[in-house]
């Protein structure tokens, strides 16, 4: 028992020493990209140097409450496991926060694994919330997403795909980006079709909502 102790210990000092390290560093690597057998693409960049459409876009398809919650959208969540119970193909009720905090400290996974995360997953989420700001946990997301095949972060994908820097993104450039993030290997950016096309053009006219109910000001006050 002692000595299960003072794993715990040693587990909650380090996790919380990086998490408080990575408020001020870039994250140099995540393991997802580790273990991506496409290799990595990546390029880290300022908020400062993201359109305010990309983050826009982000929290009008990603998590519309990203400012107001602590970390954890409860009726989104409550939602998403009533939907599962009905069956079919499961479906999350991650928030930004959420999504941060697996995609920096975690691993993505299926089935067992997929659940042992989660717990982990609630513990980095609490950590992020209280020892970065929002504008830090956006900043971070949009750096470490995928957003394409072997490609991370939002300005590799907007170099991949519009040959452009982040920086000049259109309303339509970052919404069809933020439409592919829950599955970039399979939904296209440049030529969308079907869903994701209608979805991106959905997130694009939420963007001038988004910015002008202020649902993104957390990242800029």
């Amino acid at each position: 028992m002692r000595l299960l102790l003072k794993i715990v210990f040693a587990f909650l000092l380090l996790s919380a020493g990086i998490t408080l390290l990575y408020r001020f560093v870039p994250v140099p690597v995540t393991i997802t990209m580790l273990t991506d057998s496409n290799g990595i693409t990546k390029d880290w960049t300022p908020l400062s140097d993201i359109d305010r459409n990309m983050v826009a876009a982000a929290i009008a398809a990603e998590d519309g409450k990203f400012c107001t919650h602590n970390g954890f959208d409860t009726e989104a969540i409550e939602n998403a496991m009533k939907r599962n119970a009905e069956g079919g193909r499961l479906r999350g009720g991650s928030t930004i926060s959420q999504q941060t905090a697996k995609n920096v400290f975690l691993w993505q996974g299926e089935g067992w694994s997929r659940y042992a995360r989660k717990g982990l997953e609630v513990w980095f989420t609490f950590l992020i919330e209280h020892l970065w700001d929002k504008r830090r946990i956006m900043e971070v997301y949009l750096n470490v997403a995928e957003t394409g095949i072997g490609t991370y972060g939002v300005e590799a994908g907007a170099q991949r795909y519009f040959g452009k820097s982040a920086a000049s993104l259109t309303p339509l450039q970052a919404a069809r980006m933020a439409a592919a993030l829950p599955s970039p290997k399979t939904r296209s950016v440049k030529n969308p079709a079907g869903f994701t096309r209608r979805y991106g053009n959905t997130i694009s006219a939420r963007i001038g909502t988004v910015r002008n109910s202020g649902f993104d000001a957390c990242v800029y006050e």
